[in-house]
Formats: structure tokens, C-alpha cells, sequence
């Protein structure tokens, strides 16, 4: 606990001392204007031509032009992503990173960390739609240097759009049906002002959806999806280094579900989900913004009520997270000296997981199980002569008296070779993941949890080539991976138990992005994965072969910006199991077109049709999958 009051002290000292410098206003604003920025690779904004990670960039104009509207859709399109979605849209949606498992993703959505405890530490991104996101970082390979246990695979950053400061008032609203009698409204108005913005959202999703258990199986039900979902966003500069940001965030959800043994079949059953997020934050800019000083504290609640098709209450979860952070960051240049920028962040946060399940239908009794955690981290970047870009990363995590402490690493290299355009990027890291609250703890008629699992532990390894060519109308990018995970935590009858021996993933990612015209845009997208566990079976859910490309051409019709935009995704052969039964699942393609028309400034009206091969083999054994899908709708949109 000396470590931790040390941590703190130097940095409020510092405040106390300095508290009446203002950070100077330019430098903080050349952070804000850079186009090509990453906030997860180092939790500090990084160019990306200078982060060693692999990570992938959606931006909201890829969104748009996409016209996505469930975000996992969008993540097929990235490489070393695997998406599984348990039915249609609604279903309980799963995404692994380069072989990981789901739960090995850590997910932010405006620096708060939502998954949740009470269903083995996943995220689901079933309730995650499109509500005005500004931007999604997918960060590859072990990051728990960082980020601590859940990010063993990845990150997911997502971050949404608000008002910011000087911006004015802004009006947003927008409205889409289609198939499935499915009906979306959405919905956004905020104002910034020089010292203060407050932005406001609000989204509506419901649909009438297909059968979740697979049609093909004589299961003709249609079953229901609705979502709501609020936040609300404010932000304080009182004075010109010291910011103060507010976000709160509330979601409720309804699902029509099908059970069934051995595979789900038609029933009445349905889940009712509703989730509580919050996240204040204190940022302090000083020493003409040489440092910066952080302070967070968020908050994250998820219940989750099934009831049977009485509708009795049969099982009943609800997962809390609270975490409070403290980061300091140090921004030094030698220009005398080799020619270096050097950066230093040091972290220090308090984590408690609790889970409260109920499970009266089984007779299972209600129970609450609570976990804490203090992790301490440290990194370290150094660019020399704008060319070579390291960093060095390190973390230590005192754990509840359950598992074993921590030390997790990281090192990132690279690389610019002048005159060639060309760029190496390389990334080694461990990783972390303590059993979940469910795993160890977990009570329901077929399952008992094991309180005797240890953590699972990781190697990971990168390294990729990126070349530009045609003065950056072509840039093509390789990378090859590497993961070794020992004590994978797997089913074991009834159970769960942690594998003994190793299990390996290797793979390819590529991609290649292209505007060999004006106004058209081409992005190819293809990962492979090798996956097998310590007895050499191959991991379930994880496709060999992955693969997308989608073409955007935009130009002006008769004075108005005209957008059409094709998207092809491919998933390849893969396992699976339901229960006690295991089987190989077809790949298939999914083919989608979309076009806006800007009728007039701040006016679209938009279409697109998904599915269009009417392709409807699943993405998990025994679930059914929407057919060919059409929508249209119209947005407006008043200042920011």
C-alpha cells in the first residue's frame, strides 16, 4: 500500500504546486486536431504510424456509408475478428480475437470498461447498436500490461460522438424501417459552448426478428428484439489545464428466446436485460503540457432476468463493476540529444467484480460473490529521429487472496524506412485472465462452478510489414501472429476446469486499402487462424479463413453528394457444439448494398439491403439467422 499512496502523492503534489499554470492551449489542441490518432494502444493518444500494436481504425464515416446498425456487423470487416451471433439481431453475439475466447476482450465505450461480471466477464454485442459512435479501436494481442485481466486477446474501444467545446448547438435526428417489421429511431441534440458542452441521445430498436432456433430445424416462431438505450454526456473547463467529463449511459433490452434440448426449439421464453453505466472523470494539464494528471472513477451494472414461458423467473444474474483510476503522463523532448521524444505513463487502479445469481426454477438459492483488485502499471515510449517508435510496458496486479499476483509486459517496435514508404511494426506481450465470478461460483441446474481454477496465462507475438505505394493510394499491410494460452478454462461435464498443456493459435492477417479513382474507396480484408487446443482438436468457433471487402465510390449528382457502398464478407468452415453435440458448419457469404442521397444540406435519405445471396447458414449450431433484408430511411442533421 506504500506503492499506492506514492503514486498518488507525487502527482497531487504536484497539482497543489502547479495547480495555477495553464497548460498552453495550442498543444492541447494539436492532440485534438490529428487525423490519424489511437487512444488504446498506450491510453494516451499515439500516431498511428507510430504504435508497434496491430490495431484497425473504423471511423464514423466508414459507419455511415456502411449504414451499420448492430456493431458487431461491422467488426466482421476487421481482420482477426471472429463474430458469432446465437440467432438474429438481438441474439447474444460474441466476438474473438485472434482465437481468443470472447471473454478475453475487454470492452470500453467511453473509457468504461462494460463487460460484465455475472456472464463469464463477456461483453454481449447483441445490445450494442450504432447509436452515434464516433469511432472503433480494435487492438490485437495481449494488452494486459495495460489493461489488466480481461484483455489477454484485445481491446474494443469505442468511443461516441458528443458536442465539444466551442462547437454550438447541434440537432440530429434520424429514422429507418424495414424488414421484419423492424423499426429504429435515433436521436441526438447537444451544444458546446467555450467552457462547457452537454450532449443527449437516445435510441430505439425493435423488430418482430426470425426464429431464434433454426427454421430449417421446424421452427417457424418469429422472436421479437426491442432496445432503448440513453446517455448523456457533460463536460466543465472551469479553467484552460483543467477539464471535468461526465458520462451516464442506461440501456434496457427485451428478447424472445428459444430453448430446447439437444438442440433450441421454438418456447415462449424471453430475457429482459437493463444496464447502468457511468464514468466521471478529472484531468489536470500542466507544465505547458509537458504533464498531465488523470483521475476516473466508473461504475457499470448489468441485470439480466429470464423468465419461462409462465413467465416465472427462472434464472437471474446481475454483475457490477467499479473502478477508480489515477494516471499520470510525462512528455519530454531532447532535440540536443539523439534527436528523441520521450513519454512515461504511470497507473494505478482499484477494481471490485461482484455478481449476484439467482436461479429459482433450479432451486438454486441467491448468492452474491465479490472479487477486488489493485493493478499498477507503468509504460515507457521513446521516438528517435522521427523514425523509430518503442515502448516498453510493465504491470503488477495484487489480487484477491483467490488467485495467485501478476507481472504482465509488453514491448512494440516501429519502424519508418525512408524513401520507401514502407513500415515494420512488431508487438510481444503476456497476458493475464483470472476465472471468472460464474466459473468459479456459478449455480444453475446443470452447472456448477469450480472454485479450485487458476488464472489463464498468455504469450503473444507479432510482426507485419506495411508498404505504402502511389503516394498512399495503395497501402497494403501483412502481419503474422503467434499466441500461446496455458490453463484455458474450458467445459468439463457439468463443470468448468482449466486444460492441462497449451494451447496454440497462429495465423495471417492482411489487408489491403486502395482510391484508384476519385471518390472510390476499396478495402480487402482477410485473416487466417490455426487454432488447436493442448490434445490437438481444433478451437470451436474459429474459422480458418475470414475474409471481407467492401468498395464506397462517392461524387456529386446533379449538384448533391451521392454514396453507394458493397460490402462482401466471407466466413469460412468452422466447429461448433450445442450441449453434448458437436458438428461442422458451412461457410457462407454475406452480400450488402447501401446508398445515401444528400438532398439538401443536412438532409439524407438512405437505403440498403443485407443479405442479399439470401445466404442463411449460422454462425452457431442450432440458431437461425435472418434471410435477405431490406431498409430505408432519412436523417437530419443541424450543426455538430
Amino acid at each position: 500500500m506504500q506503492v499506492f499512496r506514492t503514486i498518488w502523492a507525487l502527482p497531487l503534489f504536484v497539482i497543489a504546486g502547479l495547480g495555477g499554470q495553464a497548460a498552453a492551449q495550442q498543444s492541447v489542441g494539436v492532440v485534438k486536431e490529428l487525423p490519424q490518432v489511437v487512444v488504446s494502444a498506450s491510453r494516451v493518444p499515439v500516431p498511428t504510424d507510430e504504435v508497434g500494436s496491430a490495431i484497425t481504425v473504423i471511423d464514423e464515416e466508414d459507419l455511415e456509408r456502411r449504414q451499420i446498425r448492430v456493431v458487431s456487423d461491422v467488426l466482421r470487416d476487421v481482420p482477426g475478428v471472429a463474430v458469432s451471433r446465437s440467432g438474429p439481431a438481438g441474439s447474444i453475439t460474441q466476438i474473438r480475437l485472434r482465437g481468443a475466447e470472447s471473454n478475453q476482450t475487454l470492452v470500453l465505450v467511453d473509457g468504461i470498461e462494460v463487460n460484465n461480471p455475472a456472464s463469464f466477464s463477456e461483453f454481449d454485442f447483441g445490445n450494442l447498436l450504432n447509436a452515434e459512435i464516433s469511432r472503433i479501436e480494435v487492438l490485437r494481442g495481449p494488452q494486459s500490461a495495460l489493461f489488466g485481466s480481461d484483455a489477454l486477446g484485445g481491446v474494443v474501444n469505442i468511443i461516441t460522438k458528443r458536442s465539444d467545446y466551442g462547437d454550438g448547438a447541434g440537432v440530429f435526428a434520424q429514422v429507418q424501417g424495414g424488414s421484419m417489421r423492424s423499426l429504429d429511431q435515433l436521436y441526438r441534440i447537444g451544444y458546446g459552448g467555450d467552457y462547457f458542452y452537454v450532449t443527449g441521445t437516445y435510441n430505439r430498436f425493435q423488430t418482430d426478428g426470425v426464429s431464434v432456433a433454426n427454421i430449417d430445424n421446424g421452427n417457424p416462431e418469429r422472436d421479437g428484439f426491442r432496445n432503448e438505450m440513453a446517455r448523456l454526456q457533460v463536460g466543465v473547463m472551469p479553467f484552460e489545464f483543467l477539464e471535468i467529463d461526465l458520462v451516464g449511459i442506461f440501456s434496457d433490452s427485451y428478447l424472445d428466446l428459444d430453448f430446447g434440448f439437444p438442440l433450441p426449439a421454438d418456447s415462449f421464453d424471453r430475457s429482459e436485460v437493463q444496464q447502468r453505466f457511468g464514468r466521471a472523470q478529472v484531468k489536470a494539464t500542466l507544465l505547458d503540457g509537458h504533464m498531465e494528471n488523470i483521475a476516473s472513477a466508473s461504475f457499470g451494472d448489468s441485470e439480466s432476468n429470464f423468465k419461462d414461458p409462465t413467465g416465472a423467473q427462472s434464472f437471474f444474474s446481475d454483475g457490477e463493476k467499479t473502478k477508480f483510476n489515477f494516471q499520470t503522463n510525462i512528455f519530454v523532448s531532447t532535440p540536443q540529444f539523439v534527436d528523441a521524444e520521450h513519454s512515461l505513463s504511470l497507473m494505478v487502479e482499484h477494481e471490485n467484480e461482484r455478481q449476484f445469481t439467482i436461479a429459482p426454477a433450479f432451486g438454486a438459492p441467491g448468492k452474491i460473490d465479490e472479487i477486488t483488485n489493485i493493478g499498477y502499471a507503468a509504460e515507457y515510449r521513446l521516438a528517435l529521429m522521427e523514425s523509430l517508435f518503442l515502448s516498453f510496458g510493465a504491470r503488477f496486479d495484487d489480487n484477491d487472496a483467490l488467485f495467485r499476483d501478476a507481472f504482465t509486459s509488453r514491448i512494440t517496435a516501429a519502424y519508418l524506412i525512408d524513401g520507401t514508404d514502407t513500415r515494420i511494426h512488431a508487438s510481444y506481450g503476456k497476458g493475464v485472465k483470472n476465472p471468472t465470478l460464474f466459473e468459479l461460483f456459478g449455480s444453475t441446474l446443470n452447472f456448477t462452478g469450480n472454485p479450485n481454477l487458476t488464472a489463464e496465462r498468455s504469450k503473444g507475438l507479432d510482426f507485419g510489414v506495411e508498404q505504402s505505394l502511389l503516394d498512399g493510394k495503395i497501402i497494403a499491410d501483412v502481419t503474422w501472429f503467434s499466441n500461446r494460452i496455458s490453463g484455458l478454462v474450458t467445459g468439463s461435464g457439468m463443470s468448468v476446469a482449466n486444460l492441462p498443456g497449451t494451447t496454440r493459435i497462429d495465423g495471417i492477417e492482411a489487408t489491403v486499402s486502395a482510391e484508384p479513382l476519385a471518390g472510390l474507396a476499396l478495402e480487402l480484408g482477410y485473416t487466417f487462424t490455426n487454432g488447436t487446443d493442448p490434445m490437438g482438436a481444433r478451437l470451436i468457433r474459429r474459422p480458418r479463413h475470414i475474409a471481407s471487402a467492401n468498395a464506397s465510390y462517392s461524387r456529386d449528382v446533379i449538384g448533391r453528394p451521392v454514396n453507394l457502398n458493397a460490402n462482401v464478407r466471407y466466413n469460412g468452415h468452422q466447429r461448433d457444439s450445442f450441449g453434448a453435440v458437436t458438428a461442422d458448419l458451412d461457410d457462407y457469404i454475406l452480400l450488402g448494398i447501401a446508398a445515401t442521397v444528400e438532398l439538401y444540406d443536412g438532409f439524407e435519405v438512405f437505403s440498403r439491403g443485407e443479405n442479399l445471396l439470401n445466404d442463411q447458414h449460422p454462425d452457431v449450431f442450432g440458431f437461425g439467422t435472418a434471410g435477405i433484408s431490406g431498409f430505408a430511411g432519412m436523417r437530419y442533421n443541424i450543426g455538430r
